[in-house]
């Protein structure tokens, strides 16, 4: 489902050195696997896989189209396209019903396409769809066996259980995961990051977020590792709102930023929203108000197209509270009211209850008390109803807020002075009821201020004091936030700073092995390099080795070779390429005293010039460039010096002892190689003259004997199909028949057994004919004909092994002897023949579809085992002819072949079954086998013929 980043590094590894087919299994997991690493990449691997499909079979080509289509629904789905994510992946799955043979795998793919479809249907704001898509995905993630994909599925449904009732999800699922992961042994990493998400999910909805950011950032690590994008995105902004609750806002902007730069380089609109709407509120939070507005205006026209999705709702409501908070009111109310109609939607109480005290709010400033009064008391009925306390305390407060600003009539049951007394008094009271909760002091000093404004001084000064009790309470509770989200940050930090040191000391010990596999390589590399350079014995065929391979082991600005001409008084520049061009032609006296060439040779030794920037080449041969970087190296074979070499570089340093090493190898391989091209030169000159004459003889034997394989090839192949012909069958068969009776012939000396009539004894001789084939010439045209006759030996090649004879015998006819099928598999064969014609329909050369069937008759060879030369294998041919005279007569579209059996009498049996088919099949003589289950027309009488016991036909 999801592979760490060391995987997908050995499987690319393992691409660049795999050839054929062995190629597909690995192009096809990275696709898979860098769909949200690299989607550009995924799907340029997709195409690659794709032609690739027709040569594997049915159900494995189907299996792998539904992971192409999975791969692009991800894609679509990322980039909010939801109709054409959906579509695709349902796609997958019906191309996954084809793939029955395979259920492990095909069960595993179909988890893959819920999950995606999951994901399309909570990004359109059905979380009820999601649900019932992920319940989809788990059931086949459990029927494949496989138990990574089912604690991923799991932990997923948690966590969407959890933004609608996180208590009653804590509830169901921690039967499932425990409560910490130390409570699971053996998670695989991407199960273990998605428990983690669950968890910290849970702890962030009860508010304890010091826990919550600990678990996410297990979560967050483990989606980077395993190419989780998305999710990593979704987890770094869900950090950086817990760092926001615990008011480290420092902290809460970096993990936004975080998330951001992830997200953006994706071009993903419902990433790119969630971050930048979720910095915005954190920005809000701190008074940067302007820039949460710029913020927040983008971030709700990226998610323009994902309207119906949660991160939708979450930025309306923001967007809400920031025109609140700049006292904008109509736009709050308009930001509102559409979160209240999302939130009915998504069916999710906090966007309900939100967007309730969110639009009374607004409509108490615009002075519509009678609407914000009725949205005020909607908003408390809807925390009553799901006993959500914090919710009711908010929505009493907007009712006091309400009664405080305008003059209404008091409620029913009030038994407080006036109505905002006796809505801050409910407040109060549920307040009392939560365990652990610290009564906000703005509560306490708005209930203050009413006891005072009525006269009952006392209890306005002891709710005073219990205000600032509470704020006191509240500022040690936020330095206690403050010490946890420090906290959580060193540990982060040091946890970071740890796994980097341990990253750095891998990379070194990895450096290490490189450089000493590196080492190995180089000197095999070497060593096969020797081998190619020495077997040259042109001295032009030398240069171009040593050339080729010293730019390519050295960093090779110049390179050039020197030979001591005749007399050796003189060097003479025998090759030279400077940056791809060649060197102008130089010569000079091997007593030159400032050419470091002639230098080399006269000292024989290797000369290392290195200058700096500033320095100026020494000797420079015109129109050559300035290189900083010079070896010079002798060309020695024994004592004797043949001249010099020279590699030369624009970069200053560029010749370590790594490089000095390869260049003196390659300097003692060339001089051996040019040595022998000297040596063979003068040899090759001697006999150049005797060699004349032989050498255009065997060019003209090389040219009739080139003229006599092609007409060879020609006499046996058939023109039209490119299948062999009835001739290259006679040359053959005899062969074969040999070989087959030679096991039966060591089994004359002992008792044969089953093992001796086993493949690759038995030959099987099929008789191929398309029906009605003289229609489709009368009808459509002799072209079309020949179409259809070039299709059929394509299906013939598919059916057939490579090893079979598959001949083109005349007309519609084809002949195959299946040299390795034993005689039990023949009907089989037969039957995947018959359905590779009939199932699949031949295209005319003007398109047009038609479809064609042919009928089948075989035989096997030896006929009767234990005497193997009773029957000629033409005699066998004949058998085959008459199965599918059986075949063709009794209907078509079908197969018949004759067995013998133990009844069959070896005398005369040949003209018998040629000439009263019929009766030696109802005394027992002869078994017919057939596909055919009416009557069989046999010997120019229609008979019913039983369907035999031992086979299903």
């Amino acid at each position: 489902m999801f592979a760490l980043d060391e995987e997908l590094a050995r499987w690319q590894a393992e691409l660049s050195e795999a050839h054929g087919s062995s190629r597909l299994p690995l192009l096809t997991a990275l696709a898979w696997h860098l769909r949200q690493r690299d989607p550009l990449r995924a799907q340029t691997l997709s195409a690659e896989i794709a032609p690739l499909l027709a040569m594997l079979p049915v159900a494995e080509a189907a299996l792998q189209r539904a992971r192409l289509l999975l791969i692009g629904a991800e894609a679509e789905w990322l980039n909010g396209r939801l109709d054409t994510a959906q579509y695709q992946a349902e796609q997958a799955l019906r191309q996954l019903e084809q793939a029955a043979d395979l259920p492990a795998r095909a069960q595993r793919a179909r988890a893959d396409a819920c999950w995606v479809l999951a994901w399309v249907a909570n990004d359109r704001g059905d979380s009820g769809a999601g649900d019932r898509w992920l319940e989809q995905a788990a059931l086949a993630a459990r029927a494949a066996g496989d138990p990574v994909r089912v604690d991923v599925i799991d932990a997923a449904s948690g966590i969407c259980d959890t933004f609608s009732d996180w208590k009653l999800a804590q509830q169901r699922w921690s039967g499932r995961f425990g409560t910490d992961l130390a409570d699971m042994a053996d998670l695989a990493p991407v199960a273990a990051g998605w428990i983690s998400d669950f968890f910290g999910t849970c702890a962030f909805q009860r508010s304890d977020y010091g826990r919550a950011i600990g678990h996410l950032m297990l979560s967050y690590e483990t989606a980077l590792a395993t190419g989780q994008i998305r999710r990593a995105i979704i987890v770094a902004t869900n950090i950086g709102n817990g760092f926001t609750s615990l008011n480290a806002h420092e902290a809460a902007l970096d993990w936004m930023q975080r998330g951001l730069d992830l997200a953006r380089p994706t071009g993903w609109p419902l990433s790119i929203g969630m971050c930048l709407m979720q910095t915005a509120e954190t920005l809000r939070q701190l008074g940067q108000r302007e820039a949460a507005q710029t913020l927040l205006r983008e971030a709700l026209a990226t998610l323009a197209p994902l309207s119906g999705s949660r991160a939708y709702a979450v930025a309306l409501e923001y967007q809400g509270d920031l025109a609140l908070d700049l006292g904008n009111h109509a736009a709050a109310l308009d930001s509102f009211t559409r979160l209240a109609s999302r939130g009915d939607a998504l069916g999710q109480t906090d966007f309900q209850s939100s967007a309730r005290r969110g639009q009374a709010h607004a409509w108490s400033h615009l002075g519509r008390t009678e609407e914000a009064l009725a949205a005020a008391q909607g908003a408390l009925a809807l925390a009553r109803e799901h006993a959500d306390a914090s919710s009711q305390i908010a929505a009493l407060n907007v009712l006091a807020d309400i009664h405080a600003r305008h003059r209404l009539p008091a409620p029913a049951d009030m038994q407080a002075a006036n109505p905002v007394l006796h809505y801050l008094q409910l407040a109060l009271e549920i307040a009392a009821t939560i365990e652990g909760y610290t009564v906000p002091g703005a509560l306490l000093d708005a209930s203050a201020r009413e006891y005072a404004a009525i006269g009952d001084h006392a209890r306005a000064y002891a709710i005073a004091l219990q205000a600032s009790a509470a704020r006191d309470q509240t500022h040690s509770q936020q330095a206690t936030n403050r010490a946890i989200a420090m906290q959580v940050q060193y540990q982060t930090e040091r946890a970071q700073t740890e796994g980097e040191h341990h990253r750095q000391l891998a990379a070194a010990e990895a450096q290490r092995a490189e450089v000493l596999q590196q080492t190995s390589a180089t000197l095999e590399h070497l060593s096969a390099i020797g081998q190619e350079i020495t077997a040259h014995l042109d001295a032009a065929a030398v240069f171009r080795a040593l050339d080729r391979h010293v730019h390519g082991l050295l960093d090779a600005t110049h390179f050039s070779v020197f030979l001591l001409e005749p007399g050796e008084e003189w060097l003479s520049c025998a090759f030279g390429v400077e940056a791809g061009k060649p060197v102008p032609p130089v010569r000079m006296p091997l007593s030159d005293p400032n050419a470091n060439s002639a230098r080399c040779v006269r000292e024989r030794r290797e000369i290392l010039v290195e200058l700096g920037e500033a320095d100026v080449t020494p000797n420079l041969i015109p129109g050559t460039l300035p290189t900083m970087s010079l070896i010079f190296a002798p060309l020695r074979v024994g004592e004797r010096v043949l001249g010099a070499m020279t590699v030369q570089s624009l970069k200053a340093h560029a010749y370590g002892e790594r490089e000095r090493l390869i260049f003196r190898t390659l300097c003692a391989y060339g001089a051996i190689a040019l040595d022998n091209a000297s040596a063979y030169r003068q040899v090759a000159a001697t006999l150049k003259t005797l060699s004349a004459t032989q050498e255009q003889l065997l060019e003209k034997n090389l040219e009739l004997e080139r003229a006599y394989k092609a007409l060879e090839e020609v006499s046996l192949t058939d023109q039209l199909t490119g299948l062999r012909n009835r001739r290259f069958f006679l040359q053959n068969v005899d062969a074969d028949v040999a070989l087959s009776l030679r096991g039966y012939d060591a089994g004359q000396h002992r008792e044969l057994t089953e093992c001796d009539l086993i493949a690759p004894n038995d030959l099987v001789f099929f008789m191929v004919d398309l029906d009605h084939f003289k229609e489709v010439n009368d009808r459509y045209g002799h072209a079309a004909g020949d179409s259809i006759l070039v299709q059929m030996q394509e299906r013939l090649r598919e059916v057939f092994r490579e090893s079979d004879y598959v001949i083109r015998w005349g007309g519609e006819e084809f002949l195959v002897l299946a040299r390795a099928t034993h005689r039990d598999e023949a009907h089989a064969v037969a039957e995947r023949m018959r359905r590779a014609v009939a199932d699949r329909e031949f295209t005319l050369p003007d398109g047009v579809l038609l479809a064609k069937t042919c009928s089948i008759g075989f035989a096997c060879f030896p006929f009767l085992p234990q005497q193997p030369r009773l029957l000629s294998w033409s005699q066998v041919v004949e058998l085959a002819d008459q199965g599918l005279y059986v075949a063709k007569r009794s209907g078509r579209n079908a197969w018949a072949a004759l067995y013998s059996t133990a009844a069959t009498r070896p005398d005369g049996i040949f003209p018998r079954l040629m000439q009263q088919l019929d009766q030696a099949v109802e005394d027992g003589e002869v078994r017919l086998v057939s596909n055919l289950t009416g009557p069989l027309e046999l010997g120019g009488e229609r008979r019913r013929v039983g369907l035999s016991s031992d086979l299903e036909t």
